[in-house]
């Protein structure tokens, strides 16, 4: 056993718990003294082991064949027991050679000319969004970000205009969790599997009805190995299609809350913004630094690995928390300060993953983000946020705020 996970300060041991009040409110101090004292942390509460320094998480990320993602992409799903129920396998839950295969399977619709082709509808989305609110004063996050990314991804999956309210219902409550509690709770495993019928209703429609949208594109997608012929199935596409109903909802949703708490921290870096809208881009870039979505990925050690003096076993469950590897003081000066200025280095941003697992919607997360800020700009130009009224989303793996209440000024 690594003797770091029990080393202690005048505050007692280290606790990382991402079940937690703790962990739901921003656990970065947690973190600074996990990098510090416990580099190699082991939970004896949940049974697993945490890398939290750049030094360790960077290349943890991109080693798929030590950190596997076959068992799994949440820790309920890697803990669970054989006799567990069986889930359709997504391709965050897979390693290459099969990751590659369902990789460039659906990386078609994900083309950089595919995403720009996208600009107007997004823009179109953010600005419906913003025309129905009051303008002196609204929630940033309950009337504008967590509703314009699930528009644009449910547009582009071709789910009808009736239905995509219902279906960010049901991503949050797939996605909440009660302190203390690992599992999905049983009303988010009722909207798992309302969700994958839903829209596994909705393939049948496109296979005998294809319309412009992306799941009748994935119907239709095929590529030839080895002389033979393969498509998606009806359960790739819908599993598929989940996954990036929450990964292209939730991590835009979340960004954009969380920028504007942190530019009411740094008002100068919004300030920056205002002279220079330029910097946007570079902004986003920082902000997934300061502050990601996702703090953490999960993987399974398919080997013993030593690292920091101690052993991870073959077998065990590994957070990689990128969270904290990009607060790292060792790789970032003064990292507890946003600067949208900051010099970004060789694989600075591990927010949207690293290697085989790097985010195949970055870039459209990446241009609804752009887009958002560039209207919240115009909107609020000087804001302030009341604090009262902020509150946090206790959900796995994903980190941010459900409201943000923000006042115009001026």
């Amino acid at each position: 056993m690594n003797t770091t996970t029990t080393s202690s300060v005048s505050g007692g041991p280290v606790e990382f718990d991402p079940f937690s009040s703790d962990f739901f409110n921003g656990a970065f101090e947690t973190y600074r003294r996990m990098r510090d004292e416990a580099p190699l942390y082991y939970s004896s509460k949940w049974d697993f082991w945490a890398l939290t320094r750049y030094e360790d998480v960077a290349p943890a990320t991109k080693d798929h064949e030590t950190f596997s993602s076959a068992k799994g992409a949440t820790l309920d799903m890697v803990k669970a027991h054989d006799d567990a129920i069986p889930l359709p396998k997504v391709i965050i839950s897979m390693d290459p050679p099969e990751h590659q295969k369902m990789r460039k399977l659906v990386s078609n619709v994900f083309t950089p000319r595919a995403i720009g082709a996208l600009e107007d509808m997004v823009r179109e989305k953010v600005h419906e969004r913003l025309r129905a609110l009051d303008p002196t004063s609204f929630d940033v996050v309950a009337d504008f970000s967590a509703l314009f990314p699930n528009e644009v991804i449910t547009t582009m999956l071709g789910v009808p205009k009736a239905d995509r309210d219902q279906i960010r219902q049901w991503l949050d409550l797939l996605l909440e969790r009660h302190p203390g509690e690992i599992d999905t709770t049983p009303e988010g495993f009722d909207a798992s599997m309302k969700t994958g019928i839903y829209y596994y209703k909705l393939i049948q429609e496109r296979r005998a009805r294809p319309q412009d949208d992306m799941i009748s594109r994935l119907i239709e997608t095929e590529i030839e190995r080895d002389g033979q012929v393969e498509k998606l199935t009806d359960v790739d596409i819908a599993g598929f299609a989940t996954l990036l109903g929450g990964a292209g909802a939730e991590t835009v949703t979340k960004l954009v809350g969380n920028a504007m708490v942190a530019f009411a921290d740094f008002p100068d870096q919004w300030q920056k913004l205002r002279a220079d809208r330029s910097k946007i881009p570079a902004a986003i870039e920082e902000l997934l630094r300061y502050e990601a979505p996702s703090q953490y990925q999960i993987r399974t050690a398919t080997r013993d690995v030593t690292v920091h003096g101690g052993t991870i076993p073959a077998g065990s469950a590994v957070l990689l928390v990128t969270g904290s590897a990009t607060r790292d003081e060792r790789m970032f000066p003064d990292p507890d300060r946003l600067d949208i200025d900051r010099d970004r280095k060789m694989g600075f941003n591990l927010a949207f993953g690293y290697g085989v697992h790097s985010c195949l919607g970055a870039a459209l997360a990446r241009m609804e983000s752009r887009i958002a800020m560039e209207a919240l700009l115009d909107l609020i130009p000087d804001y302030e946020v009341d604090r009262s009224g902020l509150r946090r989303v206790a959900m796995t793996n994903v980190f941010g705020w459900s409201n943000v209440p923000v006042r115009r000024l001026g």
